[in-house]
């Protein structure tokens, strides 16, 4: 007989080892963040790490809280169907978007003031992404300039909140470009503010307001105040919004800042169109919950969408962005479709895959990660993700998330949409 390692002649080849998925906490992760086995477990630690107002800024909605609390139970309506005795062995975690190849099939949503949660937060966010290799969004309404982020991570994309002032838009528009991006992300769904009770209630407001009460928040979380707060004062002195125009914006605490923001309310479809005649880049619209505005938008000339209620922050009562997907998907024609919304355990992506996304984006769960454990949190928080993705793709039966298509989900509560039951005799 030929040796059991294929060594003589006519030998079958022994098959590499199977890939090893049961370590759930790599031997490297810091001793802070071995107890953090999930995403939601972020949640529970930022609580703990962060002042009262910050944690409730990152974690509320908008008054009854109804679309944050759909974009996290409407995965529940829908289990797996797995196939058995398929050789996954070989199967790979690799996605490619836009023609760019990234590690996994999801990225890093963007979240505003990110640097007064976690020190340098977008910074924290877009290396951890860039080590990854997924795709990382960074907000407009963030406290660190745009140009370093770009400089840090060359592909990264920039989100922007456009007011409907054409020479604004025209400035801003030179400016992210100019940065380096390669990728324009335009959020449509903020025509006015949300009505974030849930702020009010736990002491966040914009401008930021130095009170008595914020001081015993910063008191009563030291690792925050010296290892955020105070050292973002020291090295970068008090944060400005810094990519809200193509100039610097105003300091968080000033009494104007929201005057800052500009009229969002006359935003239109014409100032898409001066926007696609600008930016030679790739241009995406986030906030579509429709058929209609994704056709639209494709029409217009965007090269995607994704598909979002903004985490349930602005129109209390949205559809969330995994019901809307089959709709969207069914009247994109070949734009590309991605998602974000409530996005938790890698059963949760590979469900919006198979519902008809392209790629799918998670925010709140890794602002907290950067809070709790600046760029190695983050990083935990990516390879947990990742490791869920990767062995629950095994065990259905597939060798990329890729695979996935309605014909491996069966709804087990509610009832189906219309388009919905279109997509799953699609299969």
């Amino acid at each position: 007989m030929s040796p059991a390692d294929g060594s003589g002649g006519g030998a079958v080849p022994v098959p590499p080892p199977a890939q090893s998925v049961y370590r759930t906490v790599s031997k490297g992760t810091p001793r802070a963040l071995r107890p953090i086995l999930a995403l939601d477990d972020f949640e529970d630690a930022a609580r703990r790490r962060l002042p009262r107002p910050l944690f409730g800024y990152i974690a509320g909605a908008v008054e009854t809280n109804a679309s944050r609390t759909d974009n996290r139970s409407v995965f529940g309506e829908w289990a797996f169907r797995p196939n058995y005795l398929i050789d996954v062995s070989r199967r790979s975690m690799k996605t490619t978007l836009f023609g760019e190849e990234f590690g996994a099939p999801f990225g890093i949503s963007p979240m505003g003031i990110s640097a007064i949660m976690a020190y340098r937060g977008d910074l924290v966010l877009a290396r951890a992404a860039r080590e990854a290799g997924i795709p990382m969004i960074m907000s407009g309404s963030s406290l660190i300039r745009m140009e370093e982020v770009a400089q840090e991570y060359p592909r990264a994309w920039f989100q922007a909140y456009l007011p409907g002032e054409p020479a604004r838009i025209e400035a801003l528009v030179d400016r992210v470009q100019k940065a380096g991006f390669g990728t324009l992300l335009l959020t449509v769904d903020t025509t006015t503010l949300g009505n974030r009770e849930n702020n009010v209630r736990t002491g966040f407001s914009t401008p930021l307001k130095p009170n008595l009460r914020l001081a015993w928040d910063g008191i009563t979380h030291p690792h925050w105040l010296w290892n955020t707060l105070l050292r973002t004062l020291r090295h970068h002195g008090m944060p400005h919004f810094e990519n809200s125009y193509a100039t610097r914006g105003a300091p968080i605490i000033a009494k104007h800042v929201e005057r800052d923001f500009g009229a969002r309310d006359h935003l239109n479809w014409t100032h898409l169109a001066q926007i696609r005649r600008q930016w030679k880049g790739r241009l995406i619209i986030k906030g579509i919950l429709t058929g209609e505005d994704a056709a639209r938008a494709a029409a217009e000339g965007a090269d995607g969408v994704i598909v979002s209620n903004h985490g349930g922050r602005q129109l209390d009562g949205a559809i969330s962005a995994f019901r809307a997907l089959p709709e969207v998907k069914a009247a994109a024609g070949g734009m590309t479709v991605m998602m974000d919304g409530g996005i938790r355990r890698g059963t949760d992506v590979l469900k919006a895959l198979a519902m008809g996304a392209d790629f799918v984006f998670v925010g709140r769960p890794f602002l907290y990660a950067a809070a709790v454990g600046g760029e190695a949190g983050v990083r935990h928080g990516i390879e947990l993700l990742s490791s869920e993705v990767n062995r629950n793709v095994a065990f259905l039966g597939l060798q990329s998330p890729h695979e996935i298509g309605m014909g491996h989900l069966v709804r087990v509560a509610g009832v189906p949409t219309k388009a919905e039951l279109a997509a799953a005799l699609r299969g």
